[in-house]
Order: structure tokens, then C-alpha cells, then sequence
């Protein structure tokens, strides 16, 4: 069943032109960030554009149960009036975050250096996705964490009441991971050191200079070395939240498999630790051009316009990508299937921990519509039918994951015989509004329990 309520399953049936512009909502890294460093801040946060799905929202409901005032002002403007580094108060009742891993994993960074404590939950999704490689790092800093076997939610964490700066090498590609040692180091004294050997989505080290922090990078023969100076006086921002990359990954590749599509996709965020899979789709042949390319808030804007690409190859798509492209991969391997040739994918066993195991929940429902998957613990290969190859007249699990869900509609726009899912409830998480973008663009989805 969905998150949020009631199994809500759905179908996608094969679309005619899809055309228009299609504006996703705001970047979900960003918003998440621009939620918790403003409670970080002493005084009024503004944002525009923020993401209002209920990943984003949860975290919302988290700041203010750390004690931070959040207000919705409506259309997408909010602000929040911070409490300051150090300044979390005991929250009175348990956290829930939801379906949000980001959400759940940089709210612990955030407050483990305060002598609180405080209570973590989720749904069935993300209590069954591991928190060790978060409450390992976080107790060098002296963070107590208790929670089910295997360091699963729901869990406890005990701030630590005297925390010490950290030096820390992150063990796999996970600006989750980054972004919370770098949080927690915040409150605490001196400089803490986050080095990671394959750079992730810089978003966290981005926002914390905006907001004043002291923050430096370098490149080294041991990786990306992030060095962060505690204690600092957070001010508050304006922020002006970029589409998310991620959530137009969705309308981008529907109009790359959908006969005689043209598409629009205004204000991208294209940071290069976002990009990868439209750098990749070009690799491909696909017919994506970037428009108005521009800097907004620090962060590289682009419009994007994507159309019908029946000559698109498989390629094997380099393993130093994958951080760039990790949650797009469900979505890539969907235009594989309409692509000629091999699509081959390394490097990519984090799909396999994320709100499912997405390697598998993909491979399984492709083969279910006719398309052949090969894959390892690491890998996957997509072998391509070329455009309207792919038969469709699938049912595909979703396991409680809003790109898994999405996917497959797309998977639908173009094959032969309509894709269904069994549960779609999950797509509020992250895109609120993908069902009605859709089909406004003439994407032919339905709710089968209306």
C-alpha cells in the first residue's frame, strides 16, 4: 500500500504526441537544505519555489518540532524563523519522515551535536533501509544511536553533549552521508573534514557558504576534502528553489520515446552533480537541448527541450557518472528499452539501498512488458527493442517507491499495450503534481480505483 493511505494503482496507455511546457516542481535537495539550514539560522529564512511533497513537507514538520517556526504563506512561498546552530530543542513527540531517507538522514546530521534527544521514524520503505552508514560517522562526534537490529528505524539518538570535530572519509558515493557529517559539525568545535573519493550533489556545501558558513573544498589524490569551521553564526537567506533535475527526468524521457513529441522544461537546476543522466541521453542520441542557460542562486539554470528520438543507441554509461544520475537510472532504463542496442550501467550498486531495491524492482517489471535485463550486485544491461518495440501489458510492483511508480507510467506512454502498477501513492513524495503534468502534455494515465 501507499505511504500516505490506500493502495491507489494505476495504468498508462500508449500517448499520442506529447507537447507543451512542462513546469516540475522545485528541486527536492535544495528544499529539504533550505528548510533545515534556515531553522539553522538566527532570523527569517524566505524561500520561493520550495518542493511541497510530503518528503519535503515531513521535513518541514520536523524543523518545527526541533523548534524552529516554519509557515507556509502558500504558492510555493515559505519562510522559516530559525533557532540558530546549537539551538534544536527536545522534540516532544517521535519524528516522522515519512518515505524520505534524505529527509530522515540530514535531520540527524542536523541535530546530533545538541545535548538532545530525539526519536526517528518512517513508513515500511524507509524502516527497512539502513542508518549504520549515517550513526556510524555521527558517533565519532560522541552521538549515542539505538535503534532496531541491523540499524534500522524507528531509532533514538542521543546528541552528543560535548561533540568533537571529525575527520571522515565517506566509504561510498553518498551526499546523504557527506551532508549529515557536515551538519553535525556545525556544533562542534574546530574544523570537522569530510572527504569523499567520488564527488556527490554539492548542494549542502553550496548552501552552507550562502548561509555564511566557512567552507572550503580541494581536490586531493585522496579524493574531494570538504573542510568545515564549527560554530559559525548562520544568516538567514532568501532562496530561490531551481526546478528539480530529478523530476524532469520523468517528462524529458517520455518525450524522448513518445512518437512525435516536443516538449519544454523551463528553469533546470543543472548542477554538474545533477546532470549526468541528460549528459548521458545526448551520449545516446537523443534530441535534448539546453536553452537560456544562466546562474540562479549559485546554481546553473538551463530550459530544456526534449524531443522524439527514434534513433537513440545503447551505450555503456561510464561507472564516475553514477553519483551524478544515481536516482535517475530507474527512468534511464525505461529509454534504454527504446533504444537500439545494450545500455549497460556500473557502478550502481546504491540502487540496490535506496527506498527499494531499484535494480531489481526495474529489472522485474521491464521483463514483465517484454524487455530483456541482465544484472549483477552492481551492474545492469538493458537490451534495447528500438522505438515502439517494447510490448508492454505489464502489472509492475512498485515496493513503496515513487520513481519505480513514475517509470513505469512512462513506460507505458510508448509500448505497444498498456503498463499498469499497483500502487501509485508514492509519487506525492516527490512529485505532487506528475499525474495531471502528464496528461496535460497528453499522457494517457488513469487511476483504476475511480
Amino acid at each position: 500500500m501507499s505511504s500516505h493511505g490506500d493502495p491507489i494503482p494505476m495504468t498508462s496507455s500508449k500517448s499520442g504526441p506529447l507537447a507543451g511546457i512542462a513546469h516540475v516542481p522545485g528541486d527536492k535537495s535544495i528544499s529539504h537544505r533550505s528548510l533545515i539550514l534556515g531553522a539553522l539560522s538566527v532570523g527569517e529564512t524566505r524561500v520561493t519555489g520550495l518542493l511541497e511533497g510530503q518528503d519535503v513537507l515531513d521535513t518541514g514538520r520536523a524543523m518545527q518540532a526541533f523548534g524552529a517556526d516554519v509557515i507556509n504563506h502558500g504558492g510555493g512561498e515559505w519562510s522559516v524563523h530559525g533557532v540558530g546552530v546549537g539551538g534544536f530543542a527536545e522534540p516532544e513527540q517521535v519524528i516522522d519522515c515519512g518515505n524520505s531517507g534524505t529527509g530522515v538522514r540530514l535531520i540527524m546530521g542536523a541535530m546530533a551535536t545538541s545535548p538532545i534527544v530525539a526519536t526517528f521514524t518512517g513508513d515500511a520503505s524507509l524502516n527497512g533501509r539502513p542508518m549504520g552508514r549515517i550513526t556510524d560517522p555521527l558517533a565519532l562526534f560522541g552521538t549515542q544511536a539505538y535503534g532496531r537490529q541491523g540499524g534500522q528505524l524507528p531509532m533514538t539518538l542521543i546528541g552528543a553533549a560535548e561533540p568533537v570535530p571529525v575527520r571522515y572519509t565517506v566509504p561510498m558515493p553518498s551526499a546523504q552521508v557527506k551532508s549529515a557529517v557536515l551538519l553535525a559539525g556545525l556544533n562542534a568545535p574546530g574544523q570537522t573534514v569530510v572527504i569523499e573519493k567520488e564527488a556527490t550533489r554539492d548542494h549542502t556545501e553550496r548552501m552552507l557558504t550562502g548561509f555564511g558558513a566557512e567552507v572550503s573544498v580541494e581536490q586531493t589524490d585522496a579524493g574531494r576534502v570538504i573542510t568545515l569551521t564549527g560554530q559559525p553564526e548562520l544568516k538567514p537567506q532568501s532562496i530561490v528553489v531551481p526546478r528539480d533535475p530529478s523530476s524532469a527526468a520523468f517528462p524529458v524521457c517520455a518525450a524522448l520515446i513518445v512518437e512525435g513529441s516536443d516538449v519544454l522544461i523551463p528553469n533546470i537546476g543543472l548542477n554538474p552533480t545533477r546532470a549526468g543522466l541528460f549528459t548521458t541521453l545526448r551520449e545516446m542520441g537523443a534530441d535534448l537541448t539546453y536553452e537560456n542557460e544562466r546562474e540562479e542562486g549559485g546554481e546553473p539554470v538551463a530550459d530544456l527541450r526534449a524531443k522524439f528520438s527514434p534513433d537513440m543507441k545503447g551505450i555503456d554509461v561510464p561507472p564516475a557518472r553514477a553519483a551524478s544520475m544515481i536516482d535517475e537510472y530507474p527512468i534511464l532504463s525505461v529509454v534504454a528499452s527504446f533504444a537500439q542496442g545494450k545500455t549497460y550501467m556500473a557502478g550502481v550498486k546504491e540502487l540496490r539501498v535506496k527506498e527499494s531495491d531499484r535494480i531489481d524492482a526495474m529489472a522485474v517489471g521491464l521483463r514483465a512488458n517484454g524487455v530483456e535485463v541482465d544484472e549483477t550486485e552492481d551492474s545492469w544491461t538493458v537490451h534495447g527493442l528500438g522505438p515502439n518495440g517494447v510490448a508492454g501489458g505489464g502489472t509492475c510492483a512498485t515496493h513503496l517507491d515513487h520513481r519505480i511508480a513514475m517509470s513505469f507510467m512512462c513506460l507505458g506512454m510508448a509500448a505497444t499495450s498498456p503498463v499498469k502498477i499497483d500502487d501509485g501513492g508514492a509519487i506525492a513524495t516527490s512529485f505532487p503534481i506528475f499525474e495531471s503534468l502528464m496528461t496535460e502534455l497528453g499522457a494517457a494515465i488513469r487511476r483504476d480505483n475511480r
